[in-house]
């Protein structure tokens, strides 16, 4: 399958910004099953410096420097991207999860995709027992790793309510347990914080999704979204696994970036220098080629929080 995707950011000021810095992660990732043909990022106003990097985890990463004052800041990220993955394996396929969290507390790989990185609390994903306990439920001893981790994914998507109100991009994982709510982002979270809380180690993806209007209705432009979800490593190599949908990742999911929680593949963070309001509008579009490019409908509404 090949997607076109368009993610348009856009803000806009109450009073001139007279210096920004931010950095940008936007570029889809090629490698597990998915080969990146053509990407492009176009920001207005244009930046004083642009600088292209990659961290430690290989996630390329756009610096902007803005010393200009400016009300309104826009940023499209335009890729094409060819996904094929191979059909996830049986659900209760591989070692069992203690042999996995032996294995992994004796290796000694410390490259950027070893599991070990992936295995300690970080900045978003602290250690919580409550969690730690409730993931338990899911791992009888002798139970393979990727059954285990395949049950805790469908528990989670029976037990917790999407709701974009419940929570923000900043309320602790331990909150959004104890509230049973949230989105993609927090029920990332905590099936991350519960697998580690059990040795096993798992990171924290962000991407996009693959989304289907209903029957006899348009696409609507921009009414698609980024998405998240986790990557458990089942001691032959990384799963990736959607709590929010109750699925193994295949073919209608993209990968940008995978980090140890939220806020190493952050798609925009950065400073401001300035005063007053902000107004925030998100525009998402994923689309299969076979579907076309045609005219996309206008949504009445575009807001991301």
């Amino acid at each position: 399958m090949i997607y076109t995707l368009r993610h348009r950011t856009a803000y806009r000021y109450g009073r001139p910004v007279r210096f920004a810095r931010c950095s940008l992660r936007l570029k889809p990732q090629t490698g597990e099953g998915q080969t990146v043909l053509s990407s492009t990022v176009t920001v207005t106003p244009s930046p004083a410096s642009a600088v292209t990097r990659r961290d430690y985890f290989g996630i390329e990463t756009l610096g902007l420097t803005l010393d200009a004052p400016h009300t309104e800041f826009s940023v499209e990220a335009l890729s094409r991207v060819e996904v094929a993955r191979p059909p996830p394996p049986p659900p209760e396929s591989g070692p069992d999860w203690e042999a996995v969290r032996a294995a992994v507390v004796a290796g000694r790989a410390l490259g950027p995709d070893a599991p070990v990185h992936f295995l300690f609390p970080s900045a978003r994903v602290p250690l919580v027992p409550e969690i730690a306990d409730y993931a338990r439920a899911s791992f009888p001893p002798g139970r393979s790793a990727y059954g285990g981790a395949l049950d805790l994914m469908h528990r989670i998507r029976a037990d917790f309510r999407f709701d974009a109100r419940a929570t923000t991009v900043h309320t602790p994982v331990s909150e959004a347990f104890a509230l049973r709510a949230g989105v993609c982002q927090d029920f990332a979270h905590v099936m991350i914080a519960g697998l580690r809380g059990l040795g096993l180690p798992a990171a924290y993806v962000s991407g996009y999704l693959r989304t289907t209007p209903p029957p006899g209705r348009p696409r609507l432009r921009g009414a698609d979204a980024s998405h998240a979800w986790v990557a458990v490593w089942c001691g032959q190599g990384w799963m990736g696994l959607d709590p929010t949908n109750a699925a193994p990742v295949q073919d209608d999911h993209i990968v940008v970036a995978r980090g140890r929680d939220y806020g190493d593949v952050a798609p925009i963070d950065g400073i401001v220098s300035g005063s007053g309001p902000q107004r925030l509008r998100v525009e998402v579009d994923v689309i299969p080629e076979d579907e076309g490019n045609g005219p996309l409908a206008e949504p009445a509404l575009a807001l991301a929080r």
